[in-house]
């Protein structure tokens, strides 16, 4: 039972931290250190990716109407709407960087970033917080009193989609980044409106987060024990149903806010970060 509490924690800690930008991965591996799941480590480093399926499901759900192309107006024939299929287009463009590093160094980076650094891996985390924590400040003041130039996801274009693409391969390379926050941020900085970069970038995070969980299923294989296939649908559904409350309060905060409270709130974990490993309470 302690087990699927765990799974529940964790699904939590993944349901509000991959949407908001400031790093599911980092907050993963810090609840790591203090929540250990009775698992092989073979296990953990599969649930810890494909539990993201349960808050991509929670995407699909709330942005069906805006990403599904094929409208069945008419029970004998399905309407195309092509600019979801540009849409789907672009989406598949911003992913090329990434795809295409992850697939040709991704043993690289984990073994550099995860293995390498048996002093202090825990460092690299806490920079990636702090350094995207001022950016989303720093992008913020600058952007203050400026109209963004792209309102629509219709008005992104494949080279605006290329560039996000860039700014997400950031966050495939250094842990604790945030998927969403090195989008978001790359967004900003070219001059995409918050409710569009935060749209877009949850629309990226589908397909990105699809390929990464059937290639760590593959990798682990299908002879899951019972414990293990509770732990896994645990977690998957409990990130599933906060992801679903998360992204609500996200997409209704930026309507009247902007994300300078994210860069405050990265910059302040980094540095509990660093004092937590300087005084031995954590070892990530």
């Amino acid at each position: 039972m302690i087990e699927i509490l765990k799974a529940i924690l964790f699904g939590i800690v993944e349901g509000i931290t991959e949407w908001l930008p400031i790093s599911s991965t980092g907050h993963m591996i810090i609840l790591d250190e203090f929540v250990k799941l009775d698992c092989t480590p073979e296990f953990k480093e599969m649930f810890l990716v494909v539990i993201q399926l349960g808050a991509i499901l929670a995407v699909v759900l709330l942005f069906w109407n805006k990403i599904f192309p094929f409208q069945f107006k008419d029970k004998s024939k399905p309407v195309i709407e092509m600019d979801k299929i540009m849409l789907w287009c672009k989406i598949v463009v911003a992913c090329i960087p990434a795809a295409v590093i992850g697939l040709l160094f991704d043993d690289v980076f984990e073994a550099l970033f995860y293995h390498a650094f048996s002093v202090a891996p825990w460092l690299i985390v806490a920079i990636a917080l702090i350094v995207f924590g001022v950016a989303f400040i720093v992008i913020e003041r600058r952007n203050k009193g400026k109209k963004a130039k792209i309102t629509r996801l219709e008005d992104i274009t494949f080279q605006t989609a290329l560039m996000i693409g860039v700014f997400q391969l950031i966050a495939a390379i250094f842990p604790g980044t945030s998927r969403s926050g090195a989008t978001i941020v790359g967004a900003l900085l070219i001059g995409v409106s918050r409710t569009v970069a935060s749209e877009f970038t949850f629309f990226l995070a589908i397909p990105v987060m699809f390929g990464a969980s059937l290639l760590k299923i593959l990798k682990f294989g299908f002879a899951f024990s019972g414990m293990e296939l509770a732990i896994l649908a645990v977690g998957t559904l409990v990130a599933f149903i906060v992801s679903v409350v998360v992204i609500r309060f996200l997409m209704d905060y930026i309507k009247k806010h902007d994300f300078q409270v994210f860069g405050w709130y990265r910059i302040v974990l980094g540095v509990l970060v660093i004092i937590l490993s300087l005084c031995g309470v954590i070892q990530v």
